[in-house]
C-alpha cells in the first residue's frame, strides 16, 4: 500500500519569519570572524628578542627597526607579540654594566714563591674596560710608600679612570690614599671578604697563574718580572679572550689573505704560541 502524500499548508507569515531566520544564519556566516592572518612563528620571535634586547623601546620604535629589514608588518602586530613586562622597563645588567666599565680600573697584589721558597709580591693594574693590564710591579716586601708609587707609575692611562677597585689590604694606608686623591681618582672598596665583587682583576690574576707562573720555576725577582714582562705582553696583544669577542686587548686584527704558509711564533718561553701566515 502506498504512503499518502501529505501537505502541509504555511501561513504567508510564517513563511517570512523563517525567510528572515535563514537569511540572518547566512549573513552569520559570511560576516564571521576570520581573525588576523598568523605571522611566521621565525617574525615573532625576532619580535620577542628585539623587545629583550631593547627594554626602552616601544612598538613604534620596534616597528621603525624592522621596517628597515624590509618586514612587511604593521605597528598593531608588533604590538600584539611584544615583551610584556610586570614593572617599569629595565636594562639588562650587560648593558648596565658596560657603561659604567669603562670609568673604572682595579688592581690588587698576588704572591709568587720562588725557587727558595722565598714569597714575591706582585702588584697589578687593570683596565677594566678592555681588560688590558696597564702597569705591574714586583716586590719582595712592598709598603704603602711603594704602593703609592706605583699608582703613579700605572698614571699613564689613555684617560684617567675616574673609579678604582680595591680590597681593603691594610697596605693601601694613608699615603696612598692621599695619591690617589691628588690624581683625582675615587676609590672603591669592596666588602671584606668579597673577592667577587672585584671580578676583572681576579679572573686575570687566576689567568695569570694557570697560563704562566704556575709553569715556571721562580729564581727571583729578576727572573719573575722578565717571565711576567713576557707574558703581559702576550696577554695584551695576542691572547684571544671570549670577553672580547676572541680579540685581545690591544686588539688583534684578522688577516686578510687565506692563502700562505702557516708559521708560528713561540712566546713567553714556547708555553704559548702566535699563528700567522706568510706568503709562499
Amino acid at each position: 500500500m502506498e504512503p499518502q502524500a501529505s501537505l502541509h499548508l504555511e501561513q504567508p507569515a510564517t513563511v517570512v519569519r523563517r525567510h528572515r531566520q535563514g537569511f540572518k544564519y547566512c549573513w552569520r556566516w559570511k560576516s564571521r570572524y576570520r581573525g588576523r592572518p598568523k605571522i611566521d612563528p621565525e617574525l615573532r620571535h625576532l619580535i620577542q628578542r628585539v623587545c629583550q634586547a631593547n627594554a626602552l623601546w616601544g612598538a613604534p620604535r620596534v616597528h621603525g627597526e624592522l621596517i628597515k629589514l624590509k618586514l612587511d608588518l604593521s605597528e598593531e602586530t608588533v604590538s600584539k607579540d611584544m615583551v610584556r613586562y610586570p614593572g617599569p622597563p629595565s636594562q639588562t645588567w650587560r648593558t648596565f654594566l658596560h657603561n659604567h666599565v669603562k670609568e673604572t680600573v682595579s688592581l690588587d697584589f698576588f704572591t709568587v714563591p720562588t725557587a727558595t721558597f722565598k714569597i714575591l709580591f706582585v702588584f697589578l693594574v687593570l683596565n677594566n674596560d678592555r681588560r688590558r693590564i696597564v702597569h705591574f710591579n714586583v716586590a719582595a716586601q712592598p709598603t704603602a710608600e711603594w704602593t703609592a708609587r706605583q699608582l703613579v707609575e700605572a698614571s699613564g692611562f689613555d684617560e684617567n679612570p675616574q673609579y678604582l677597585i680595591r680590597d681593603r689590604d691594610a697596605i693601601y694606608g694613608e699615603r696612598y690614599r692621599r695619591q690617589a686623591e691628588v690624581l683625582g681618582i675615587d676609590e672603591v672598596v669592596i666588602a671584606r671578604r668579597s673577592p667577587w665583587q672585584n671580578p676583572y682583576v681576579e679572573q686575570v690574576i687566576g689567568s695569570i697563574r694557570r697560563d704562566c707562573v704556575e709553569h715556571v720555576l721562580v729564581l727571583g725577582q729578576r727572573h719573575l718580572m722578565r717571565i711576567l714582562s713576557e707574558h703581559m705582553n702576550y696577554y695584551n696583544s695576542t691572547r684571544t679572550h671570549i670577553s672580547l669577542a676572541k680579540s685581545s686587548p690591544e686588539g688583534r686584527s684578522i688577516q686578510m689573505q687565506d692563502r700562505g704558509r702557516i708559521v708560528s711564533d713561540r712566546r713567553v718561553g714556547g708555553l704559548h704560541h702566535e699563528y700567522c701566515r706568510i706568503a709562499a
